[in-house]
């Protein structure tokens, strides 16, 4: 019996060393199915035989639910965050609306200056071109002088200076140039007749005649007007462009409540339909602003004329 449970133990000792394996490597497994996060240790851990430096020690999936716990506080704070990026971006688009309603405003007095400006340049040219009974230096500049088949401005190809109130020099830059200006001052309306004196022309101012003088001071008044209504022009243009700017009135006050009622998406569409605006005092500002820049304009011209007419009637 004993020689028989001797030779027993002997042949089942391969399945013993076989089982043994086969437990390590189901725990080995097990360990991994069942941990979803694990943590590296610098210390060596020896389990059933199996070393391991480092140690890599599992943690089980309750780890996992206290993670997503401590993260309810992160994300409220990302909300919160984000909530106070979205005021701080309105706020910014409403200072922006309002700049660009302000610039709007400015633009449109700054036209209407340059506009007003020019009306009276432009007067200033229209006046010089008149004869009086005085010489004047800027009187011929308009007169066009044809030189090599080309229409040039006098003012460009000669200097003219007053010799005395009822004379004129004009001195070409090219001496070759001299026939072609007193053919030129010739065929102007001015009826002035020039005299060749050397290498310049010597053009006296003969005195106006009674129906001459009326009809340059009915092209005066004529230019005044002109100018009065291109500077009232530019004033209605610079109104028109505050009027689309500013805000827009309720007809009454059922037109108020109904407004009031539009959610805020609508509100937004409609704010970039209308574009930048204004508040209302500021237009009334610009208005004003302009208004008063009209009647300086406006005053300017009227002495001009009224100066220049004085010049022709010999005043």
């Amino acid at each position: 019996m004993a020689v028989f449970l001797r030779r027993a133990l002997i042949s089942s000792k391969p399945l013993f060393y076989a089982l043994r394996t086969a437990s390590i490597n189901s725990h080995k497994t097990f360990s991994y199915l069942s941990s979803s996060y694990f943590v590296s240790s610098h210390e060596t851990v020896a389990v059933d035989g199996f070393v391991s430096s480092p140690a890599t020690i599992f943690s089980q999936f309750n780890t996992r639910r206290g993670f997503a716990k401590g993260r309810k506080p992160q994300i409220k704070k990302e909300v919160e965050e984000e909530e106070e990026e979205e005021d701080e971006e309105e706020e910014y688009e409403t200072k922006v609306e309002d700049e660009k309603g302000v610039d709007v405003g400015l633009r449109a007095k700054a036209t209407a200056l340059s506009q007003m400006n020019a009306a009276i340049d432009s007067l200033s040219r229209e006046l010089t071109k008149l004869r009086t009974g005085r010489a004047s230096s800027g009187m011929l500049d308009h007169i066009m002088v044809e030189q090599y088949g080309v229409k040039t401005p006098l003012s460009r190809i000669a200097v003219v200076s007053v010799l005395d109130p009822k004379t004129l020099a004009v001195t070409p830059y090219d001496s070759n140039a001299l026939k072609e200006l007193e053919k030129a001052i010739i065929s102007s309306p001015l009826g002035l007749n020039p005299k060749p004196d050397g290498q310049r022309l010597i053009t006296p101012i003969p005195p106006l005649t009674k129906e001459h003088m009326q009809a340059v001071c009915k092209v005066v008044a004529k230019s005044s007007e002109d100018v009065k209504q291109s500077i009232r022009r530019a004033r209605q243009k610079a109104f028109e462009t505050i009027k689309k700017a500013a805000p827009k009135k309720d007809k009454d006050s059922k037109d108020k409540k109904d407004k009031d009622k539009k959610d805020k998406k609508n509100k937004e569409k409609d704010k970039k339909d209308e574009g930048p605006t204004i508040t209302e005092d500021d237009a009334k500002r610009l208005e004003k602003e302009i208004d008063d820049l009209t009647k300086k304009f406006i005053k300017t011209a009227e002495d001009m004329c009224k100066a220049r007419e004085k010049e022709i009637r010999g005043g």
